[in-house]
């Protein structure tokens, strides 16, 4: 029978929760927020262009996929999202060159997180005991989920904020034919994050994709955020 450390696991637990939040609140907020400056008032009239992240859980990407995560791997990773904002491109005053604005505005919000987060750890480590620790540990983590969003969130697959960049930027019959992948994109993303790595393992295969195209730039940015800011 498995023994679990609950102490360790609320610990663990403690300092992934926070920066998800976090970081999922701010994305989806960004994304009203300018959508509602470029003229769509969608979100904001629904209350979506908000710091409280009440207003963006969403019961499965918020909570039961980072604790499924986080129970999985040994307390080791945890990752999620919140509701998509609603944006209705056709209120925009450009509907083509704002869906990009728009869609790039949540990962923007997730890389200055990222950067932000980065700074403030030396500001923790003049605090004092059991404090400082868990404010490391946040703060780290939060610099690590902040760049996973944001470079998974810009894969050039609909419906992702890449998807909708490229969308936006791609010549119009290359655009209409990238368009038309957004309602199978989350199998694709499933896909690559849990049956081709099943896969490999059956065949003695690497077929870890989502770790080739997210996990290697993420560690990069990870490495160059924290030699910025001084901290390798």
């Amino acid at each position: 029978m498995m023994d679990f450390d609950f102490t360790e696991l609320a610990f663990t637990a403690s300092v992934w929760v926070l920066p998800v939040l976090i970081a999922v609140t701010l994305h989806e907020a960004a994304h009203g927020w300018v959508a509602w400056r470029l003229g769509d008032d969608t979100a904001w009239r629904l209350g979506r262009v908000s710091f409280n992240p009440l207003k963006h859980i969403d019961l499965f990407g918020t909570v039961l996929l980072p604790a499924l995560m986080l129970l999985g791997s040994g307390g080791r990773m945890m990752f999620g999202y919140a509701k998509p904002v609603p944006v209705n491109f056709a209120g925009l005053g450009n509907p083509r060159r704002d869906m990009v604005l728009v869609a790039a505005a949540g990962p923007a919000s997730n890389l200055i997180l990222a950067l932000l987060s980065a700074v403030l750890i030396h500001a923790a480590m003049l605090v004092e005991g059991d404090l400082r620790e868990w404010l490391g540990y946040n703060l780290v983590n939060s610099v690590r989920i902040n760049l996973l969003l944001c470079v998974f969130n810009m894969l050039p697959l609909p419906p992702l904020d890449g998807g909708r960049v490229a969308v936006g930027i791609l010549p119009a019959p290359v655009a209409y034919r990238l368009a038309r992948l957004e309602r199978a994109g989350i199998l694709i993303l499933l896909g690559m994050m849990f049956i081709l790595p099943m896969l490999g393992n059956q065949i003695g295969v690497d077929l870890n994709v989502f770790w080739w195209l997210i996990g290697i730039p993420t560690e990069f940015l990870t490495e160059m955020v924290f030699s910025m800011v001084g901290l390798v």
